[in-house]
């Protein structure tokens, strides 16, 4: 299948759950993104892993029009009925209520105030935000309770909501997270077709410190081969732009994402497509993707301790400090609710 303009992947790998698939016509137009309405009856949802730094998380959609070619969160597609390829980037799925069912869990007694991502799966800031400000709604609520919240995201969008993470920062209670793959703008725009470029990125991170939110940058996730020289680069970009804390994760490719990454190789940079698929399998134990608790986000072997330790240099040359800021509940709080009138 032939490259698509403005998108990670032209195909539509078969669904493992299905015996049938749909092969898009490549005689038929670009693809245009259709919304779906997501009736989810919550939006919290609830993680024990010990390679994240939270166990709570909200996601206002499923699918990501970002259209990294990369991503992880591909498969969760085929839950859906849909593909891991293009139908990932083009059926969005959205939880129009997202806001409202926030609101309600968090004002229930069983709730126990902690620190809440947005997203842990797909970007919360993704094209789709634009229109229906679902992100925007949640952090409104999140706000208003004063619930402590880290952003994750490679949208620059980031910045619209400067007034919210900002009042939030003043309880100690928000902190954005801005991911940076690779600071070579033609790669981004192939490997990362709809999301923020990478200058754009950097000034979000800019703009995030200057209104004083905690901000940081995540390399993530680094790709062996193909970007794990520009971790120096980056992470010294980042703390120019007003960076406090840095992370990082190693590419893995789960499921259909394998096949969907290896023909995208094959497509922009056939002559070190075997080069990229080894070292990934060098960090992998062999494989190309390794779900295990403690390897998972970093890989492990001789190349994985390498860009480890890379990395740690990196970091230190950078100024940036060991670990992430601690967000605070403390000033968490029920609203009150609509008051009756008496007459």
């Amino acid at each position: 299948m032939a490259p698509v303009r403005g998108r990670g992947t032209g195909s539509n790998p078969p669904n493992r759950f299905y015996r049938r698939s749909v092969v898009p016509d490549p005689e038929e137009p670009l693809p245009r993104t259709q919304f779906i309405k997501d009736s989810a009856r919550t939006i919290i949802a609830h993680n024990d892993s010990p390679d994240i730094g939270f166990d709570a998380s909200i996601n206002p959609y499923r699918g990501c029009e970002h259209g990294c070619v990369y991503c992880y969160a591909r498969p969760y597609h085929e839950f859906l009925g849909f593909s891991a390829g293009i139908d990932f980037e083009t059926k969005i799925l959205v939880k129009e209520e997202a806001p409202k069912l926030l609101r309600e869990e968090l004002s229930s007694p069983k709730w126990k105030p902690r620190v809440i991502a947005l997203s842990g799966v797909t970007d919360c800031y993704q094209p789709a935000e634009r229109k229906f400000r679902l992100t925007q709604g949640c952090l409104e609520v999140l706000t208003e309770f004063r619930n402590p919240v880290i952003v994750i995201t490679k949208n620059h969008l980031v910045t619209r909501d400067l007034d919210l993470l900002a009042e939030l920062a003043r309880h100690g209670a928000a902190g954005v997270a801005v991911s940076i793959t690779t600071l070579d703008s033609d790669l981004a725009r192939h490997m990362e077709p709809r999301t923020s470029t990478p200058a754009r990125r950097l000034a979000a991170i800019e703009a995030l410190a200057a209104a004083g939110v905690p901000v940081g940058v995540n390399v993530a996730p680094i790709i062996p081969g193909l970007t794990d020289s520009e971790v120096p680069a980056i992470l010294k970009a980042a703390a120019k732009a007003g960076a406090s804390f840095a992370g990082h994760t190693i590419v893995r490719l789960p499921y259909a994402v394998k096949d969907i990454f290896e023909t995208w190789l094959e497509e922009h940079f056939p002559d070190r497509k075997q080069k990229v698929m080894n070292r990934i399998r060098g960090v992998r134990d062999g494989g190309l993707n390794d779900p295990r608790f403690g390897s998972r986000m970093t890989g492990e072997g001789v190349y994985a301790e390498q860009i480890g330790a890379l990395f740690e240099l990196s970091r230190k040359k950078a100024g940036f400090p060991a670990g992430h800021p601690e967000l605070s509940a403390a000033a968490f709080r029920v609203p009150p609710g609509p008051q009756l009138t008496l007459f």
